[in-house]
């Protein structure tokens, strides 16, 4: 019976997994479809696999290029973005011990913006590797001040988010004073529209620099998912268990800095997709991580597709800021799992 059992959860999560792919499959193709220039969905299957050398159908070629130039690689971007942050989202709640815990709500997508604009608007450094670099200090910056004003005594639910408010605020404020001072009208609109989240602009070179930090990043992670399953029963219980909790805890907080980086540098500030999905992906498959990493990977790709489609088509004849949308569900769903934290205390 309990091997039954066992083969039965196996299938389930491995019948999840194939759902998860498919649908992956079928957003990303039906998200090539939507757009100023409606293309049928068939037409869109075909050239992408004309671009990915499978096929050779005979296409019109601006159909063909806006199918492969730019939706394709637009939504496999919001794809990445949605896998590296609902993959941070886990680490951190792992990591804190807090469900509320995600790069945006503790400031880190904040500090990351801030870096971003720095090098955008003034100049220092340039190209989509400083851009990065520059989001990557800002977000260090932003997670070592939150960890500071958390410090001392018990960092619980309510001072861990009051720490990351308070330094989102911050850095949001830096971030408000650069353009403002920095920015010229067209310039500031652009970068004000981009900190909401903008898939806009988004072209292969930046579809490989994201899909390779994120899918590093969750293979590094996945190496450190029994040390995150100890973590879940407190550090001085990882400690007995040989992991050495400074050590991994640097690691994974310098990756979840890395991948909020590269993403706010390519998309901007994009909320709640790292505090609702892994959520999701624990009650489906349960809170071991080496099951958890992978499915909140696919559930936030498939979201973050989602939410970009919504974005382009809740509007007539224009297009939303993608964070918009994600914070349309994500914010319901911080007030409730904020409540169901406070009933569990």
């Amino acid at each position: 019976m309990e091997r039954f059992a066992a083969d039965a959860g196996w299938a389930w999560r491995y019948g999840l997994a194939l759902v998860a792919v498919l649908g992956l499959g079928v957003a990303v193709v039906l998200a090539a479809s939507i757009g100023e220039m409606r293309i049928p969905f068939t037409v869109s299957l075909k050239a992408i696999l004309n671009g990915l050398g499978l096929t050779d159908y005979p296409l019109d070629r601006i159909q063909q290029g806006i199918v492969w130039e730019y939706r394709v690689s637009r939504a496999l971007v919001a794809a990445c973005c949605g896998a590296g942050l609902s993959v941070c989202g886990a680490i951190l709640q792992a990591l804190l011990r807090n469900a509320l815990a995600e790069p945006y709500v503790l400031g880190i997508s904040a500090g990351a913006s801030t870096g971003a604009v720095l090098v955008m608007l003034l100049g220092i450094g340039g190209g989509a590797i400083g851009v990065s670099l520059g989001a990557f200090l800002g977000a260090a910056l932003a997670f070592s001040l939150v960890l500071l004003l958390a410090a001392g005594g018990r960092a619980g639910v309510t001072r861990v988010i009051l720490a990351g408010v308070a330094g989102a605020q911050l850095f949001n404020a830096l971030t408000a004073y650069i353009v403002s001072t920095s920015a010229n009208a067209e310039q500031a609109r652009s970068v004000m529209f981009w900190l909401l989240g903008s898939l806009g602009g988004v072209r292969w070179p930046d579809v490989w620099l994201a899909a390779l930090v994120v899918g590093v990043a969750l293979a590094a992670c996945l190496l450190f998912a029994r040390s995150l399953d100890a973590f879940a029963f407190g550090e001085d219980l990882a400690a007995t268990l040989g992991i050495s909790v400074a050590g991994v805890r640097l690691v994974l907080f310098a990756i979840t800095a890395l991948v909020t980086a590269t993403l706010v540098s390519i998309v901007g500030a994009v909320g709640f997709v790292g505090l609702v999905i892994p959520h999701a992906a624990r009650f489906l498959v349960g809170p071991g991580h080496s099951r958890l990493l992978p499915a909140s990977a696919l559930i936030g790709a498939n979201f973050m597709v989602l939410a970009d489609i919504v974005s382009r088509i809740i509007v007539p004849q224009q297009v939303l800021p993608i964070g918009v949308v994600t914070a349309l569900v994500g914010a319901p769903a911080f007030a409730l799992i904020l409540y169901r934290s406070r009933l569990s205390q």
